[in-house]
């Protein structure tokens, strides 16, 4: 199963974002746009494999009846969030389509989101961390992107961090506490509705390249999707 997270636009809600730059929020469906992108490549190889794609779109915007800070919702899953910063809006989406995909028990859930300004202080735009439990898969997607020229750098979920999101009055807070290891305590909290006999990889993308390169326009970019389609090729798929 493929998860894409797929903001049309992100103003920060409430907690709105800085205006410089805010023009670029509309590539923070990238996510989404990727999840697409594999679901055409794989239809267009005829893949015989069974994969189903989950996206969640939303426009995170201002209104009367924005969420608040303070505020309380209740996930698909049926765990409590309470919100500390509605620009943390991606990953309540994500959560509930998670919990979606994961109703199907499939053999692996792969996610994909613009998700985090900390992965990029972290790794830049070129090189998005991911996410995962197993080391065998964590190798493979390592070695699938070495092959197709789609570079990723694994991170650790480090379950101390954990602690940073735990929250006194819901089941945990959409926002870390400190403002450390943001990348790393949005991926624990994305964990959260994943069962744990699933196996599961999330990828905090960027989406974009901001100058362009060989065979890299300036724009869009499916980061991941590469790395991905060559993965699934060669675990699932004869030669």
């Amino acid at each position: 199963a493929f998860v894409g997270k797929g903001v049309t636009f992100d103003t920060g809600g409430v907690s709105i974002k800085p205006a410089a730059g805010m023009e670029d929020m509309k590539g923070d469906m990238a996510g989404a746009a990727t999840v697409t992108g594999l679901m055409l490549a794989l239809a267009k190889r005829k893949a015989k494999c069974n994969v189903v794609g989950a996206i969640g779109i939303v426009e995170n915007a201002i209104d009367g009846n924005a969420q608040r800070p303070g505020d309380i919702v209740k996930s698909m899953s049926g765990q409590t969030i309470a919100v500390l910063n509605t620009d943390a809006e991606g990953r309540l989406v994500l959560a509930d389509a998670l919990a979606l995909a994961d109703e199907d028990n499939p053999d692996l859930i792969i996610d994909f989101a613009t998700l985090t300004g900390a992965a990029r202080v972290a790794l830049g735009p070129d090189l998005p961390p991911f996410y995962t439990e197993e080391d065998a898969l964590a190798g493979a997607i390592a070695a699938a992107g070495e092959a197709v020229n789609d570079p990723v750098w694994r991170l650790p979920l480090w379950k101390p961090y954990a602690a940073m999101i735990d929250s006194k009055v819901a089941d945990i807070n959409n926002a870390g506490v400190g403002g450390f290891a943001g990348s790393i305590t949005a991926a624990l909290f994305l964990r959260r509705f994943v069962r744990e006999t699933t196996p599961w990889v999330h990828f905090d993308i960027y989406g974009w390249t901001p100058s362009a390169k060989p065979g890299r326009p300036e724009g869009g970019e499916p980061q991941a999707a590469r790395l991905v389609a060559e993965f699934i090729r060669k675990k699932y798929l004869k030669p």
